[in-house]
């Protein structure tokens, strides 16, 4: 289920707290081989923390794919037996320093946390969810294809060079482009 563009009244709406403006232009660095290794820290200090809570812990997003430019943030991918169950992970992550930033139950029941030291995106979902599929879909098709890698490269340092007053409108305005290239990976 791809996300739709989301206005100011649903971007507040998803954050627990006010949604931090952006308006500005995103910065894109190009790929660091430490992301990885900032992923496989997270991911150790994550199971560390939940154990036998974690039923998935994958590295996703740009910081995922060797030779893609991304904005610094390792983005994680958790599932939890119900991430709508707040009580059951919510309270040991942020125990260990995890904040919780965003609350969408009504799409995947979708929650974002930040770390507590390094920049990281943690996605946190229930099995089942629509999600899944589309970040391992889309990193190892451009993992797999660099015509598929230099045309979300393009993309992304076109929109990223745009003024977007939320981060968000900047990720939903790459919905199109990210769709194309899963769909042609369902496709294969």
């Amino acid at each position: 289920m791809t996300r739709q563009q989301f206005g100011e009244e649903e971007i507040q709406a998803a954050w627990v707290g006010e949604a931090p403006k952006h308006r500005t232009t995103i910065t894109l660095a190009e790929y660091d081989p430490e992301w990885p290794r900032l992923y496989e820290r997270e991911a150790a200090r994550i199971r560390g923390v939940l154990g036998d809570r974690v039923l998935l812990l994958e590295h996703v997003g740009s910081t995922s794919v060797p030779g893609l430019a991304a904005k610094p943030v390792v983005d994680i991918l958790l599932e939890v037996p119900d991430s709508d169950d707040e009580a059951a992970y919510v309270p040991d992550l942020e125990a260990a320093g995890y904040r919780l930033v965003i609350r969408e139950p009504d799409w995947e029941k979708h929650r974002l946390f930040k770390g507590p030291d390094t920049n990281i995106n943690l996605h946190v979902h229930s099995p089942g969810n629509g999600q899944t599929e589309r970040y391992r879909l889309f990193r190892d098709r451009l993992r797999s294809h660099p015509e598929e890698l230099a045309l979300y490269l393009a993309k992304k340092r076109e929109l990223a060079a745009q003024v977007w007053e939320y981060v968000q409108n900047y990720a939903d305005a790459k919905n199109d482009v990210i769709d194309e290239i899963i769909e042609r990976a369902r496709k294969a």
